[in-house]
């Protein structure tokens, strides 16, 4: 199936299924690698000496600022260039950050790198999907924003594979190889990006067209279920590798399994997500996905064993990524009539997500260390929260009837 968009006459037909290669290449690198490859280097890094625990711990925080400011400063860098250029170039700075942190020549050194690297994904997960939507027909935007951020979720699986194999070369070694394929994805990508904007034309079909009138307050709330969202998916993004291995004292080798499990999750979860919003509309899918993370997030609270924790830990990790897609989905949903301000809301949406993940991260951490390592607390505040995002939800829905 063609979903070429010519735009203007003289310009080439813009290739979608290239561009989703560009996008979910653009999200493995500046969230899948960027991110999440340095939780399997974290004890590594530690054990070669570079730098002590609690420093590293810093370094980690270094990227989630630094993706703060990517989402913050996106929308400024694509008024000084194209979004085409923007794109390569950020996709290109994350590349260098990898190669500039195989050598640890100071603390400061290292934090500007993961600074840097968070600050590229967060443009990049600014920037990417919308740049590429906007030339996909809205039937099948769905399926197109899953394909793209399921870069997400094999950078997360590859967190859980592929670096603890190159960490057998050394960690210096480790991120050469990050920093290589970084660079290989840089050229797959590199002219997969739409050159201008599509032609105005007015949206086809849209599942919520008509609600479109009452824009501003469904945005608020969506903007509050995103990071009441972000929240859910800490416990497990944090906890769960230590929950197994510590907590239920089964080692760190069933840890790691359980996080490959969250891993393959996470590589179908948006592919999924997207397509149940092609079918039933963008609002319908996200109060489903709050419901199934709900009760997967409730789960390892239940104590219904290794069957349960299977569940719940490839549903939460198919929900860490394909929750984006749904949200982005929605945005463009209720700005159907305003397509020139759905990358500023879409800037806003992923600033509340990353602001609250930061605070939800460093927050349960307090109080898991507060309790005295209990566990099952962090579960059931992730899944309030998600029970908050749903209520929030449905209350913005009946309000704006």
């Amino acid at each position: 199936m063609d979903y070429a968009v010519s735009g203007k006459s003289e310009a080439p037909a813009f290739n979608v299924w290239r561009g989703t290669v560009a996008g979910a290449s653009a999200s493995l690198v500046g969230i899948g690698l960027a991110r999440f490859a340095y939780t399997p280097l974290l004890p590594a890094i530690i054990g070669a000496h570079w730098f002590e625990a609690s420093t590293a711990a810093y370094l980690g925080a270094a990227n989630l600022g630094g993706y703060l400011a990517g989402a913050l400063a996106a929308r400024l860098l694509v008024k000084w260039s194209s979004p085409a250029t923007v794109l390569r170039a950020m996709m290109l700075l994350a590349a260098i950050a990898f190669f500039a942190c195989a050598f640890p020549v100071s603390f400061l050194w290292f934090f500007l790198w993961r600074f840097a690297s968070g600050l590229s994904g967060g443009a990049l997960m600014v920037l990417a999907a919308p740049t590429i939507l906007a030339h996909v027909a809205p039937s099948r935007r769905g399926f197109a924003g899953g394909a793209i951020f399921t870069g997400i979720g094999l950078g997360i699986a590859a967190s859980g594979t592929i670096v603890p194999l190159l960490l057998r070369q050394g960690l210096t070694q480790t991120w050469l190889g990050l920093g290589v394929v970084s660079l290989l994805l840089s050229a797959v990508a590199w002219n997969g990006w739409p050159q201008q904007d599509p032609a105005a034309a007015a949206p086809a079909h849209s599942h919520t067209a008509h609600r479109a009138a009452h824009p501003a307050p469904a945005l608020r709330a969506l903007y509050v279920e995103y990071a009441l969202n972000a929240a859910g998916l800490v416990p497990h993004m944090i906890f769960l590798v230590d929950f197994v291995a510590r907590g239920l004292g089964k080692g760190v080798d069933a840890g790691a399994q359980y996080w490959v499990l969250y891993g393959l999750g996470a590589i179908v979860g948006p592919l999924l997500t997207g397509h149940l919003a092609d079918r039933a509309g963008f609002g319908p899918a996200l109060r489903v996905a709050y419901v199934m993370q709900i009760v997967a997030v409730a789960l390892p609270v239940l104590g219904l064993g290794p069957a349960g924790l299977i569940v719940s830990s490839v549903v939460v990790g198919a929900f860490t990524p394909g929750i984006v897609p749904l949200v982005l989905g929605r945005v463009n949903e209720l700005l159907v009539h305003h397509p020139s301000a759905q990358k500023a809301a879409w800037s806003k949406a992923t600033t509340s997500f990353a602001v609250l993940q930061a605070v939800a991260a460093y927050g349960l951490s307090f109080l898991f260390s507060a309790s005295g390592g209990n566990y099952l607390m962090l579960f059931v505040i992730g899944a309030a929260s998600l029970a908050i995002a749903l209520a929030v939800d449905l209350f913005a829905a009946l309000r704006l009837k």
